[in-house]
């Protein structure tokens, strides 16, 4: 029933948002340049690859060496007005179509980080991951990584319907209130390390 639902949706959004898909893409290739689009491959359900199509929202600005600059400094005012409103994040409606993706779930994080899990944070990948989660209704960036597995784990121990919904509602609201969207002082959120538990092991 969830893959139903989710395919339901997803392809009802996407014909909803098309025109402002169309608009996006339009700005991001005159503000930012191509490519307009952003691909990554990340860990999905049980850590099969997947690669995640988002709208690009930082430049290419690198330093002396050739490395990429921080990403205070990439990302632009645009860029961040698409992250605020999560309208860099309409093209995983497509991921969803795909199946590569779920409505709600985990959000799929960089491939480097599945050995820096512990064992119970790397049970996030026992469910499909999603554009939304309990982590994001439930602080998003603002929260700590350990407060954030700690709740991905929660939701993959709990997951409902019923809980689906309720993620829905809340991240529209949290959207709209553009609420957690930075941690701290970083723009994004910090590179993950490893927990302590990780650490001392």
């Amino acid at each position: 029933m969830k893959r139903l639902f989710d395919l339901v949706v997803a392809v009802t959004l996407l014909i909803v948002f098309l025109p402002i898909i169309g608009i996006v893409a339009i700005l991001v290739r005159m503000k930012l340049g191509s490519p307009i689009i952003f691909k990554q491959m990340r860990p999905g359900l049980h850590v099969k690859p997947i690669r995640i199509l988002k709208f690009r929202t930082m430049t290419d600005a690198i330093d002396k060496d050739g490395r990429p600059l921080p990403d205070s400094i990439r990302l632009t005012p645009f860029g961040e007005f698409l992250r605020k409103y999560s309208l860099d994040e309409l093209l995983q409606l497509i991921n969803v179509i795909k199946g590569d993706l779920s409505l709600v779930g985990p959000r799929p994080l960089l491939e480097e980080y599945l050995p820096l899990y512990t064992v119970e944070q790397a049970k996030r990948h026992n469910v499909r991951p999603g554009i939304t989660g309990w982590a994001q209704v439930n602080g998003r960036n603002a929260i700590s990584w350990e407060e954030k597995f700690n709740l991905d784990v929660w939701y993959v121990e709990n997951q409902s319907f019923l809980l689906d919904l309720k993620i829905l509602v809340l991240t529209l609201s949290k959207v709209l209130r553009s609420e957690g969207i930075q941690n701290g002082k970083h723009a994004t959120m910090p590179i993950f390390e490893g927990s302590m538990k990780n650490v001392e092991q």
